[in-house]
């Protein structure tokens, strides 16, 4: 947005399009205002701006912005509070004379988006929470837009395809506050389309992968392909071998399972006093990588699974499709630099809990790896597919 707007905004009251901040004593506040934008209840497809440093008044509230503030700002998207995650940009702007933080945010192509399980909107110059007849207009504006694959709805497949028993006792609750559940106004139906289960009835990619019953029936990649090798290489004998299949959470715990009944514990004995036990990888920090394989994948153009391969030396994890948006073959890895193929599976994980908070997978993958004693992991980026591996530990016994 150019600077006079920002500036003539900023003079204005508050809007649907404009909010005012004082201070970030209130990081809950400026997240529901970045909710309410993001559906855009009003349509006007442009971006809403948060002004952080001024007081409802207009007059400026002497706020320090300063880098960590900017830092903190743009750390909201990635908690994973805001599902699915927002799109929106920092920056520090002096506006007659007054230092303030801007929050630029995008109108949401697949609303209703969230903020701990509620639909915010903006009502003129407040913000409120979407009633079932404005949750089912967001949904509705949806149908229209150019979406994501993973929002695409698979043809063949029904709402008799999904596990709705576990969309009732399970996913719901996580995925919806318990006071909006409470209202009980929406119907199944509704319930499904607004969660982004499904589109005009039928199960999207996302909801197969969450709540289908056999996803690969439509989604042949839709698996995990684990083996374990005798040697080094694979060329080498193969000592087990298993298709992990069903939902994206039954994938998980089944990986868990695999992982873990093919660990070993090394003990080391120091002295005669202390007793060490350490496995050959932390399963922290593969369970991380698996889930970004599963997240970031491409899931349209190839029947190629997700695969596991654990060697006498490592394990590599292997996740179809390149790079994708801001990640780089240059940049992949670093903090902070991250995009998604698949911004509703990765909500839907979220939810499930496999999710902690995003962009952060790699960082915590090598903090655990560093804690039980392995190298650095590596990865080989191709234009198709991306390759993660880790080394043996390297501590002697």
């Amino acid at each position: 947005m150019e600077g006079q707007e920002l500036q003539r905004l900023f003079r204005s009251l508050e809007s649907d399009l404009v909010e005012r901040k004082e201070s970030l004593a209130n990081k809950d506040r400026v997240s529901e205002a970045i909710c309410a934008f993001a559906n855009d209840l009003p349509h006007h497809g442009t971006a809403g701006l948060i002004y952080i440093g001024v007081r409802d008044n207009g007059q400026c509230a002497g706020m320090n912005i300063s880098d960590d503030v900017l830092l903190e700002l743009a750390g909201l998207r990635d908690f994973g509070n805001i599902q699915p995650i927002p799109s929106f940009t920092v920056q520090r702007q002096v506006i007659d004379g007054c230092t303030v933080a801007v929050i630029a945010v995008t109108p949401c192509e697949a609303p209703p988006v969230r903020f701990r399980g509620r639909t915010y909107i903006r009502v003129g110059p407040r913000r409120a929470i979407a009633t079932p007849e404005e949750e089912k207009r967001l949904v509705e504006r949806r149908r229209r837009a150019n979406l994501p694959f993973d929002l695409s709805p698979v043809v063949g497949a029904s709402v008799d395809d999904l596990d709705l028993a576990f969309f009732r006792s399970t996913y719901l609750a996580a995925a919806v506050a318990p006071d909006v559940l409470a209202m009980n106004e929406r119907s199944e139906q509704q319930q499904l389309a607004a969660l982004r289960i499904t589109q005009d009835g039928v199960p999207t990619v996302t909801g197969l992968l969450t709540l289908g019953l056999d996803p690969r029936e439509f989604l042949p990649c839709a698996c995990i392909q684990f083996i374990r090798f005798v040697d080094s290489d694979m060329a080498s004998d193969i000592q087990t071998e298993k298709e992990l299949l069903g939902p994206l959470h039954q994938q998980m715990r089944l990986a868990d399972d695999v992982l873990t009944a093919s660990m070993s514990v090394s003990v080391d004995v120091r002295s005669g006093l202390t007793e060490s036990r350490r496995p050959d990888y932390p399963v922290v920090a593969l369970r991380q990588l698996l889930s970004k394989a599963l997240i970031h994948r491409r899931y349209d153009g190839t029947n190629a699974p997700v695969k596991v391969h654990w060697f006498r030396d490592r394990v590599e994890v292997m996740s179809p499709g390149g790079p994708f948006g801001i990640v780089t073959r240059e940049n992949f890895g670093s903090a902070g630099v991250a995009d998604y193929r698949n911004p509703h599976i990765a909500e839907a994980m979220k939810v499930l809990g496999f999710v902690q908070r995003f962009g952060v997978g790699l960082q915590i993958a090598r903090r655990e790896l560093a804690m039980n004693g392995n190298p650095e992991f590596e990865w080989v980026i191709g234009d198709n597919h991306i390759l993660m591996a880790h080394q043996e530990n390297e501590w002697v016994i």
